[in-house]
Formats: structure tokens, C-alpha cells, sequence
């Protein structure tokens, strides 16, 4: 599968990438669940919210609820001038923000959890950012307090992978809320086509909502606020680094298939970089002014601010799309130890087979934060 097309591609698969470590899993079960989610993605190339839950179809809940929230937003200086030069173009001014809770508009998720961006972009659409919330629940159908999940999708329109990570994340015990980053879902008008984005503006406003996330979810009373969590795939992996480094509020980043030297991996990546450079040409970014524009919100700049202790990195050892100087740039830059840095055996799509792995290792380290937390 392809992490970052619309199009499933099981020809990306190869043989001789398919060893799941099973032996690192904790729990049959859960293995199980996690297996048979991938499975679903490969043989029908969609994620089903029903089939993932494991919960019988209820009748909807219309209710509509509002919270009062607020930015944590602490930005401290840097000792770095050229990561304040950074942080200066990716920070807003904290302020109150309104939380909604309502039924979701699509099968996806249990709730859909709305709140208005803290850097609004113009579009009115736009500009009113949609998480889907998927809830964990016992037996009975109960909604429980857990920890929670911020997941940010991969390019693809259609936010499989995304899906994917919320739906077992929450299978293995945590809510989830899976943001629609900038022109995504609910939040593409049909006045303007993401393709018709500048690019890079769009990105600054999708680190600055899965920062303000962090807060939207931490005033819901099903969740338990000692431990909030994010977890980004691909290009959803570039807005987590930078939105974690901001000030590092997130307790835990967990980042897949992503790098350092963002210009560098649109100039020379292949596949889905290569359709970004193309992109990005139409709209007349190329050479210095790509180079420019892509430097406001390069990782790197920001990311030594992190606690290494807390970020975990997934990287493709054949991937090239985010090759691994780029992946080895960015675990360089944050410090991670060889434990944080897992390098899968697989390239940008194939490494779809080694996820449940990767949700298991995921577990097991939240479950460490928030034993840490009590």
C-alpha cells in the first residue's frame, strides 16, 4: 500500500520484507486485532471505523457539547538564533478557544471534535479544524477515561494510514483523534482544491492546530489529561517534529517515516516527493525560493528542543521518498538513542506490514509515560 497515494499498490510489497517480529508482542490478542486491521488495508484498500471499533452499529448521538478551553502555548527561547528565527514564524499569541463535540459527519470515528485554528488562513471552512474521536469503551459500551492520541495523517486525501493508527491505538486502550490537517475532509471547500494551496502556508497552520490539539483534547472529561500523546505519518510525521518542538507540551511523539532537510527530500525524493516537487513547481517554488520557503518549517531547525527521552522514530531502511540520511538527520538532531530509532527492514509503502509492531511498541511506551505520571 501506499502510505501517500489515494491508490492502494500491493505490488510495493516485497517478500523479502514481510518478517514481523511477532515474538516482540506482548498479547495474542491484541497482536491479532492489530494483524487483521493491516490485512483489511491491503486486501480492500479502505479502513471501515465500523469494522475497527469491534462495536455493534448504535443509534446516533445528536448531543452536542461545548468546552472552554485555552492555549498552553509556552514558548521559550531558544539558545539557537536561527531555531528563534524559526519559532517566531510558527508561534501565535495564546488565547481562549471553543471546543465542540458532536456526532461525525462521515463513518470515521465516534465524535467528531472541532475547534477554530490559531492561525486561520482566510477560509472560513478552513479555518475550523475537525478531529475524529475514536473512544474507548467496555463491554457494555460504557465510554471509559484513558489517555489519548493526537494522529496526524499521512498526503493521501483519503487519510488511510491515519485511520489506521486511530483505529488500533484505540483497540489498544488510548482515545484517538485523528486531525484533519489544512484543506483535508471536512475542512476542503470547493472554492479552493489543496492543489491550489501554497503548500508551505498550509503547513505552518497545520503545526499551529496539532499544537492547539494538544489543549482541545485535554478538556474533554473522558480523557485523562496526564498523558496526551502524538503520533504522525509521513508528511503528518514533518508537522508532528515541528509542532512537539514548539515547547514541548506532547508527553511522547511517535514519529513514522519521517526525516530532516525537508528541501532536500522534495528536491531529490522519489515517488510521492516527487510529486510534492512537481507541485510545488506549478506554484513557482523552485531553487532558493524553495529552498526559503520550505525553511520555515524545517524540523531540524527546531527539533533539538525535544526530549529525546520521549520521541520514538520509525524509519524505512529501503525508503525513497524519506530516504535514511534524511530519517538518520533527524534522530541525529533530536539525540535519539539507537532504542528510539526502530529501522524497519522495508521502503515508504511496504513498511504498511510491520505496523502492528509498531502499534504494539507504541503501547507499550505510552503505558510507561503514564505509569511515570501517577
Amino acid at each position: 500500500m501506499n502510505l501517500d497515494d489515494d491508490t492502494s499498490h500491493a505490488a510495493y510489497l516485497r517478500s523479502d520484507v514481510l518478517i514481523l517480529q511477532l515474538n516482540d508482542f506482548q498479547d495474542w490478542t491484541e497482536r491479532m486485532k492489530c494483524f487483521l486491521s493491516v490485512c483489511q488495508i491491503l486486501i480492500c484498500g479502505t479502513v471501515c471505523a465500523e469494522d475497527l471499533s469491534g462495536i455493534e452499529a448504535q443509534k446516533p448521538n445528536t448531543e452536542v457539547k461545548h468546552f472552554n478551553a485555552s492555549d498552553s502555548l509556552n514558548v521559550l527561547e531558544d539558545a539557537s538564533a536561527d531555531a528563534n528565527d524559526c519559532l517566531k514564524g510558527l508561534k501565535w499569541k495564546p488565547q481562549e478557544f471553543s471546543v465542540t463535540v458532536r456526532a461525525p459527519q462521515t463513518k470515521h470515528g465516534d465524535r467528531l471534535v472541532q475547534f477554530s485554528s490559531a492561525v486561520p488562513s482566510g477560509d472560513d471552512q478552513n479555518d475550523i479544524v475537525s478531529m475524529e474521536w475514536s473512544m474507548v469503551k467496555d463491554d457494555a459500551g460504557t465510554v471509559q477515561k484513558a489517555p489519548a492520541v493526537v494522529v496526524v495523517h499521512e498526503s493521501g486525501s483519503s487519510m488511510e494510514v491515519g485511520r489506521l493508527f486511530a483505529g488500533s491505538l484505540k483497540h489498544l486502550g488510548f482515545h484517538t483523534f485523528m486531525i484533519q490537517m489544512p484543506y483535508y475532509g471536512l475542512r476542503r471547500s470547493n472554492s479552493k482544491q489543496r492543489h491550489e494551496v501554497d503548500q508551505v502556508t498550509a503547513m505552518r497552520q497545520a503545526v499551529a492546530d496539532v499544537r492547539r490539539a494538544r489543549d482541545a483534547v485535554a478538556v474533554l472529561p473522558e480523557v485523562d489529561s496526564r498523558t496526551i500523546t502524538l503520533q504522525g505519518t509521513s508528511l503528518g510525521g514533518f508537522v508532528s517534529t515541528t509542532a512537539a518542538s514548539l515547547d514541548g507540551k506532547y508527553d511522547g511523539v511517535f514519529l513514522m517515516l519521517a526525516g530532516g532537510d525537508l528541501y532536500d527530500i522534495v528536491q531529490n525524493g522519489k515517488k510521492d516527493a516527487a510529486k510534492a516537487r512537481e507541485r510545488l513547481a506549478r506554484q513557482g517554488l523552485t531553487g532558493e525560493k524553495l529552498k526559503t520557503v520550505t525553511m520555515s518549517v524545517e524540523p531540524t531547525r527546531v527539533a533539538h528542543r525535544l526530549n529525546p527521552s520521549r520521541v520514538w522514530l520509525y524509519s524505512g531502511m529501503f525508503d525513497t521518498v524519506v530516504p535514511p540520511k534524511n530519517a538518520d538527520l533527524l534522530a541525529t538532531t533530536v539525540g535519539l538513542e539507537k532504542s528510539h530509532h526502530v529501522k524497519m527492514p522495508a521502503n515508504h509503502y511496504s513498511g504498511v506490514v510491520f505496523l502492528p509492531m509498531v502499534f504494539t511498541h507504541i503501547q507499550q511506551e505510552i503505558n510507561t509515560i503514564h505509569a511515570g505520571s501517577k
